[in-house]
């Protein structure tokens, strides 16, 4: 018999914890997840993906501002075993020590490298070669408990956040799949983390999203793009104005020009000096339009900034 399951969770990447919970026959009580958010001109107020999808599959929702709010209507559902994926506020120690089971977490990260808010995001950023996702016990600091099970997953050199994020979504139902019972049974004791090896990745600062060209070679400009995709969207600011870079490959090489000069454009890019190459961005967004491929920026405005330095 399957323990009493309550699931945490909120963005898409926790969808598929919940969807394999279900699927592997846990009996999901209950579903915690961030409040409603409004959308659009009008807000609307919209549920989040694990909102939806728990609607999906007749399981009730809590939606707490603040999760200490909720603790007796949880502590009143019973769950013998908390698993949580992006829920994206603190479990406190009340809570915690509810189920019997204890609560577990899928952290996209392999512990005790890049704990905290961002792992994903850091590790392309940093240009790492491999991540992969752990099932650990949930403590009251962050991501510090006993890890039970990792699996790795390679970043490709033109893996984005988003495209990580797909594959670490399924490396993820693995976990639960193979894992879950296996932690359950007893079976996998968990290993305590080396406090010595901890890497912290917080979350994404607005000052970060810039790509200076002066500070950065041409392999941080191309990891910091491909980092932020498919959010917050890195930017670089020339004559004034910023641009979007949504995409982008590299071509190493030398090149006289400084670092973030405007290189005349070619058929799909717009060309970015930069340390050891050119920056090909091949998808942006001016300030104050729409996103647009290379080829339209230059029929627009784009040709005028040849020469023109970004900062």
């Amino acid at each position: 018999m399957k323990p009493r399951t309550m699931f945490f969770g909120t963005p898409v990447f926790a969808c598929s914890v919940l969807k394999e919970l279900v699927e592997q026959g846990y009996p999901v009580i209950a579903a915690v997840s961030q409040p409603d958010k409004p959308v659009g001109r009008k807000h609307i107020p919209q549920a989040t993906p694990v909102h939806a999808m728990a609607d999906s599959y007749g399981i009730p929702v809590l939606a707490p501002e603040k999760l200490k709010e909720a603790k007796e209507e949880i502590e009143a559902l019973a769950p013998e075993l908390i698993v949580t994926c992006a829920y994206g506020q603190f479990i406190p120690e009340s809570i915690l020590s509810i189920p019997k089971y204890g609560c577990l977490n899928i952290h996209p990260s392999l512990l005790p490298k890049y704990r905290g808010g961002a792992p994903v995001h850091r590790a392309v950023m940093n240009g790492d070669a491999k991540t992969g996702v752990c099932l650990m016990e949930m403590v009251k600091k962050m991501d510090a408990g006993k890890v039970y099970a990792c699996i790795e997953c390679p970043i490709d050199e033109n893996d984005t956040t988003a495209s990580l994020n797909t594959k670490l979504e399924a490396v993820s139902a693995q976990l639960i799949r193979e894992a879950l019972p296996k932690v359950l049974s007893g079976e996998l004791p968990g290993i305590e983390q080396d406090e010595e090896q901890v890497v912290i990745a917080r979350n994404i600062a607005p000052e970060e999203e810039q790509v200076i060209f002066a500070g950065e070679d041409l392999k941080q400009a191309y990891d910091h793009v491909r980092a932020l995709y498919d959010w917050p969207i890195a930017y670089g600011v020339v004559d004034g104005v910023r641009i979007k870079m949504f995409a982008a490959y590299k071509e190493e090489k030398e090149i006289a020009e400084e670092p973030g000069t405007v290189l005349p454009f070619d058929k799909k890019s717009m060309r970015i000096a930069a340390k050891g190459g050119i920056l090909h961005v091949t998808s942006l967004q001016m300030q104050g339009k729409k996103q647009m491929d290379a080829q339209a920026f230059a029929n627009g405005a784009g040709r005028s900034l040849v020469g023109k330095r970004f900062e």
